[in-house]
């Protein structure tokens, strides 16, 4: 395919997100899982930027001076608690819908976040750098993986990092996270996945090492059901997360 024709997007993927953006903040909603998935990613996110740039993560804004894109950011489930924790965050998606669901949660809530409707590509375009990207499930849902992870690559800063959750392209995953959660519990809308768009950990290794990011870090995210929480694992069978860095600059 012509690189001018390439696109992150995929129209009915954001079409579907955006018939379900005013579920975006209930949650006890359509999205519950991401809700009950926040605080472990979270946590992972604050401690391992605290460590790459030498922060406190127990202070109360840790994350001040740091520059921050969610890309594919959706109602801002990722970028308010960022913005909170000192950050300055741009949350962007392809979809205008949820972009003014996130505008006005986050005007409510009164958090300071430059939500924009826009693309990976078009940001790349426009010479936008940060310090750190926040590419949270979403390569599953693009229509080239490698082309958007090396886009948004593009605009991570030397000495930079990005953090890439997705889910395993596994029979597990197939069993738990499309069987079980979207035909059987209905946690998610059926079809929010499609098992031949999820990522195995080694193509999104590749995928990031021809962007010129180095994987600096990997765990597995299970959940239990007997405490209803997810918690870090070393099984990355199904839902999983990477850390990668771009080496600064000699």
């Amino acid at each position: 395919m012509p690189e001018t024709q390439r696109s992150t997007i995929d129209i009915d993927e954001v079409e579907r997100f955006s018939a379900l953006a005013a579920e975006w903040w209930n949650p006890n909603g359509k999205f519950r899982p991401l809700h009950k998935f926040n605080p472990v990613r979270l946590a992972y996110i604050r401690d391992q930027i605290a460590n790459r740039f030498g922060r406190d993560p127990r202070a109360a804004r840790p994350l001040a001076g740091l520059r921050i894109l969610d890309i594919g950011c959706g109602g801002g489930l990722l970028c308010e608690p960022m913005a909170r924790l000192g950050a300055d965050v741009v949350g962007a998606d392809a979809s205008e819908t949820n972009i003014e669901v996130a505008k006005l949660h986050a005007a409510e809530a009164k958090v300071d976040i430059d939500y924009r409707a826009t693309t990976a590509e078009a940001l790349a375009a426009a010479g936008e750098e940060f310090d750190v990207i926040l590419n949270m499930e979403v390569v599953e849902h693009v229509p080239d993986m490698p082309f958007f992870v090396g886009v948004c690559a593009e605009m991570v800063k030397p000495g930079g990092i990005m953090f890439v959750a997705t889910i395993n392209r596994t029979f597990k995953a197939l069993a738990l996270a499309i069987v079980g959660a979207e035909i059987v519990l209905r946690w998610l809308p059926r079809g929010t996945h499609q098992f031949g768009k999820l990522v195995r950990p080694d193509e999104l290794e590749k995928a990031l090492r021809d962007a010129g990011m180095a994987v600096a870090d990997r765990t597995g995210v299970t959940y239990n059901p007997i405490a209803d929480r997810w918690n870090r694992s070393t099984d990355m069978d199904v839902n999983y997360m990477l850390l990668a860095e771009k080496h600064s600059a000699a």
